[in-house]
C-alpha cells in the first residue's frame, strides 16, 4: 500500500484548515497556504519519480473499507493520464496563490478564507483524478463545487451571485443524472458477479459485455455529467458566466483544472465502462467537439470582456481535446491528454495576465484598453507569450497536443478534423486582435491616459502612474513560461507518462494501438 496519494489527498486539507483559523492574520494565512502548496509540489515530484510507465496500469495504489454494506472502499491509484492531472494541480495552485497574494478581495472578506478554500478545493480535485471507486469519484465530483461556489460567490465580480449559482445548478444537475448511472452501475455488476461493486477495475471487466442499450443509458448518464463539466456545446454556457465572475486565481484553477474532470472522466469511465456505446455515439461527440470549437472561436472574436474571452477560448480548446479522445487513435488520445495538461498552463497564464492588466487598469473590457505596451512592456511581453501559447504556435506547449489531435484524428475522422482545422485560423485571428487592441497603438482608456498626464502627452514608462511586473508577479509567471517553451521542444517526458495509459485505454474499446504494436 502507498501512502503518496493518502499525503497528496490530506496534505491541502489540513492546510486549508490551518489557513481557516488564520483569517485574523492575512499575511500569516498567505504564507502558511503558500508553504502547504509547495510542500504539495514536492509530494507530487515524489509520486512521479515513483511512478513507472512501464509497469502496472494503476500504481500507487491504496484501499480501505468505507460502506461495506455497500461494497464501498476508499480506494485510490493513478495511472498516467491521472498524475498528470495532479501534477498539473500541484504545480497551479502555488502559482495561483503567488498570483493572488496582492488581490484585492470584496469588503468584508479575508485572504485567510479565500486561500484556505482554494486548498480545500485542491483536496477535492486530486480526490476525483486519484479515486478507483466510482462512488468515491462521484463523492469528490460533487464535493469540488462547494469551494468553487464559495470563492465565486464570496470573492468575484459585481455578478458573482448569479455566476456561483449558475456554476452550482449546471454541476449538481449534471452529477445527479450521473449518480443515476452511478446505481446502475452497483445494479448491473449485481447481476453479473453476484454482489455489487463500485472497483473501476472490476466494474471495466463486468461492463464490457453489457446490451448496446444498456451501455448506452448508462454512458448517457456520465456523459452529460462530463460534457457539462468540460464544458462541451451546448451545455457550456455556465462557463461564461463563472469565468467572468470568479476571481482571478479561482478562474485559473476554474479553467485549468476543474474543466478536464469532465474530459479525464471521458478517459477514466465513459471509454472503458461503456466501449460499445462509446463506438456508437462517438459521431454525436464528434459533432459537438467541432461545434464547440468553431462556436467558442467565433465567440471570442467578438467579446469586449477580457475575462469572457479567455473561457470562450477554453471552450474552443476542449472542442480539440473531445475530438482526440473519441476519434480512437493513439496519437490523437495521447494529444488530447497532453492538450489536457497544456491548456491548463497556457490558458492559466492567460488568465493570470489578463488579471495583472485589470490590476492596473481598474476594468475587464477590452475598449478601455490600448497602447499599454508603451506603459509596460514586460507585461505585453509575457501576454503575447501566453497568447502565442494559446494559438499553438510551433514551439511552444499546446503546437505539440494539437498537432498530434489533428494528424491522429485524420486518418479516422478526416472530415471531422478539416473542420476543427479551421478553429486554428481563428485562434490566431481572436488572440492576435486581442492583443493589438490592449496593448498596441494609441494609449487609450481614462485609467491609462490618466496615467501619462492626459491625451496626446508624451509616454515614459518610468514615469507613467500605471506600473509594469514587479518581482513577485515576474516569479509567478517565470515558471509557466519555462514550461510553455520545455514542453514546446521537449515533451517527452509528459508523454512517455501519458501514453501507456492512453493505449490501455483503447485497447479496453478494442481499438488497436500502433505505437504499442511498434514496440513488440
Amino acid at each position: 500500500m502507498s501512502w503518496t496519494l493518502i499525503a497528496l489527498l490530506l496534505l491541502p486539507l489540513v492546510g486549508s484548515l490551518v489557513v481557516a483559523f488564520l483569517r485574523g492574520n492575512d499575511r500569516l494565512a498567505k504564507t502558511v497556504a503558500l508553504a502547504f502548496s509547495l510542500a504539495e509540489l514536492v509530494l507530487a515530484v515524489l509520486a512521479w519519480t515513483a511512478f513507472d510507465p512501464g509497469g502496472d496500469r494503476l500504481q500507487l495504489t491504496s484501499s480501505a473499507e468505507w460502506i461495506p454494506a455497500f461494497g464501498v472502499h476508499l480506494s485510490f491509484g493513478v495511472d498516467g493520464i491521472a498524475l498528470v492531472m495532479i501534477a498539473l494541480i500541484a504545480f497551479l495552485v502555488p502559482v495561483v496563490i503567488g498570483g493572488s497574494w496582492a488581490d484585492k478581495l470584496p469588503e468584508g472578506r479575508s485572504a485567510g478564507g479565500f486561500f484556505a478554500l482554494l486548498l480545500a478545493m485542491q483536496t477535492g480535485m486530486v480526490g476525483v483524478f486519484a479515486a478507483t471507486d466510482v462512488f468515491v469519484f462521484y463523492v469528490f465530483f460533487e464535493a469540488v463545487l462547494v469551494p468553487m461556489y464559495f470563492l465565486i460567490g464570496r470573492f468575484g465580480g459585481p455578478n458573482r451571485q448569479y455566476a456561483a449559482m449558475k456554476f452550482f445548478l449546471y454541476s449538481l444537475l449534471g452529477g445527479l443524472i450521473m449518480l443515476a448511472s452511478v446505481i446502475g452501475l452497483y445494479v448491473v455488476s449485481a447481476d453479473k458477479i453476484g454482489q455489487g461493486t463500485f472497483d473501476w477495475a472490476t466494474l471495466v471487466t463486468v461492463t464490457r459485455d453489457l446490451p448496446l442499450s444498456t451501455q448506452i443509458w448508462l454512458f448517457l448518464g456520465f456523459f452529460v455529467a462530463f460534457a457539462i463539466k468540460a464544458p462541451l456545446v451546448p451545455l457550456h454556457t455556465w462557463l461564461p458566466d463563472a469565468g467572468a465572475e470568479a476571481p482571478v486565481g479561482a478562474g485559473v484553477l476554474l479553467v485549468g483544472i476543474l474543466d478536464k474532470i469532465g474530459t479525464f472522466g471521458f478517459l477514466r469511465y465513459c471509454l472503458p465502462l461503456f466501449p460499445a456505446a462509446s463506438k456508437e455515439l462517438a459521431p454525436l461527440v464528434l459533432i459537438l467537439a467541432v461545434v464547440g470549437i468553431l462556436y467558442g472561436s467565433l465567440l471570442a472574436v467578438g467579446q469586449s470582456d477580457m475575462k469572457r474571452f479567455v473561457a470562450y477560448t477554453s471552450i474552443a480548446h476542449f472542442g480539440f481535446i473531445a475530438l482526440g479522445i473519441f476519434a480512437f487513435s493513439s496519437q490523437a488520445g495521447t494529444g488530447a491528454v497532453l492538450y489536457m495538461v497544456n491548456h491548463g498552463i497556457s490558458t492559466g497564464m492567460l488568465f493570470l495576465v489578463v488579471g495583472m492588466v485589470m490590476a492596473r487598469g481598474g476594468s475587464r473590457l477590452i475598449e478601455d484598453y490600448g497602447g499599454m505596451a508603451k506603459l509596460t512592456p514586460v507585461l505585453g511581453g509575457l501576454f503575447f507569450v501566453a497568447g502565442l501559447s494559446s494559438l499553438a504556435l510551433p514551439g511552444t506547449n499546446s503546437f505539440v497536443s494539437e498537432f498530434l489531435v489533428l494528424i491522429g484524428s485524420y486518418p479516422n475522422e478526416p472530415v471531422y478534423t478539416v473542420l476543427a482545422a479551421v478553429g486554428m485560423v481563428l485562434a490566431a485571428l481572436y488572440v492576435l486582435w486581442l492583443y493589438q487592441r490592449v496593448f498596441q497603438g494609441p494609449v487609450r482608456g481614462t485609467a491609462l491616459i490618466d496615467a501619462v498626464g492626459g491625451p496626446g502627452a508624451a509616454v515614459d514608462p518610468e514615469r507613467a502612474a500605471v506600473p509594469d511586473l514587479n518581482k513577485r508577479e515576474l516569479a509567478v509567471l517565470a515558471p509557466l513560461v519555462a514550461l510553455i517553451l520545455v514542453l514546446g521542444f521537449y515533451p517527452k517526458p509528459v508523454l512517455d507518462v501519458i501514453t501507456p495509459s492512453v493505449g490501455a485505454t483503447l485497447s479496453e474499446v478494442g481499438v488497436a494501438d500502433p505505437v504499442a504494436q511498434e514496440g513488440k
